[in-house]
């Protein structure tokens, strides 16, 4: 393990080196004044893709690929400021399409469930073996996933300010019936419980969203919540390699999806834009009217493209704009 050894630098030391790297930067002050605004590492990171690179021979007679901490020629402060721009737009589109995504399942949920039982969610007859089966490793023993869940929901209730739970509270002992429940969850939560329904119930939920398998959305629900979490914490969506990618469906279970496999190169198979797609696909069965794709489409047409980088590096096709998908 190599221990860190790099000096503090002040705002002004911080601008020096970047020009050291070979970024061109105008006007120092205020270049100062986005440092200390958002900090060396993220613009930095949004300057990643313009980095120079070289190739090299490892120690395996591999060649690989060293990116360098050199700027390629021509690569301007301004660049990140329109990057940055971008992906601010860009994570409150994302957190506006999943919003209507997260309220739409946690209604379905809570309405398939509840027809079987008000407290359903607590019947184990509910889900899967694999949902309700604690763990056998006797090294590591652990509780069942639906208990693990069960526990996760009451601490949600018991730190929950909302009106109606109190109501439930007072009245009712804490029980909450599950299209109640449902309100104070959030897509994590939801991501879960879903994964663990049977197949029967997951299926008429997935089909209320033209999803045709449980797999699929289940995919779906846990990338749209790691997505919804990258946001809302306000870190970087442009350039990022998904860390859960929703899955591509088979060529054509979904033909307004088949352009997703189109490619198997890394940028494609998991880059954001294979959740922005999801999006656009679900949101006209919970609202055809909420002018999400328009939006996104002209942030897209407004990326700021340059000979290092172009909306691809999304992980979107060329043709994007000529997909049904993208047309409102």
């Amino acid at each position: 393990m190599v221990e860190y050894a790099k000096n503090w630098l002040s705002v002004e030391q911080q601008v020096e080196r970047l020009t050291e790297h070979g970024l061109q930067i105008p006007d120092g002050n205020r270049a100062a004044k986005i440092l200390a605004a958002i900090g060396y590492y993220r613009l930095t990171g949004y300057l990643y893709p313009f980095r120079m690179s070289e190739e090299y021979v490892d120690d395996e007679d591999r060649t690989r690929v060293r990116v360098l901490s050199r700027y390629r020629p021509g690569t301007r402060l301004s660049h990140a400021e329109e990057l940055i721009d971008f992906d601010r737009q860009l994570r409150l589109l994302v957190l506006d399409g999943i919003e209507r995504i997260e309220v739409a399942v946690r209604m379905r949920l809570g309405y398939v469930l509840g027809r079987a039982s008000a407290f359903a969610y607590e019947d184990p007859t509910r889900f899967t073996a694999a949902f309700i089966t604690d763990g056998t490793d006797i090294r590591d023993p652990n509780s069942s996933t639906h208990v693990q869940w069960l526990q996760r929901v009451r601490s949600r209730q018991a730190s929950s300010d909302e009106k109606f739970v109190e109501h439930f509270r007072q009245k009712y002992d804490d029980r909450m019936p599950v299209w109640a429940l449902t309100e104070i969850l959030e897509l994590g939560h939801l991501s879960v419980l879903y994964r663990g329904m049977n197949q029967v119930d997951a299926e008429e939920v997935a089909l209320a969203f033209g999803v045709p398998t449980k797999r699929l959305m289940a995919s779906w629900l846990a990338s749209l919540n790691y997505m919804r979490n990258v946001a809302a914490h306000h870190a970087r969506l442009f350039n990022r390699k998904l860390q859960n990618a929703p899955s591509r469906p088979k060529t054509g279970q979904i033909p307004a999806l088949d352009h997703l496999r189109n490619s198997e190169h890394p940028k494609q198979v998991y880059g954001t834009y294979n959740a922005l797609a999801v999006i656009a696909y679900l949101l006209p069965a919970i609202d055809p009217d909420t002018g999400w794709t328009t939006r996104v489409a002209a942030l897209f047409r407004d990326f700021p493209a340059s000979e290092s980088l172009t909306i691809e590096s999304l992980g979107a096709p060329g043709d994007w704009g000529a997909l049904e998908l993208w047309q409102g």
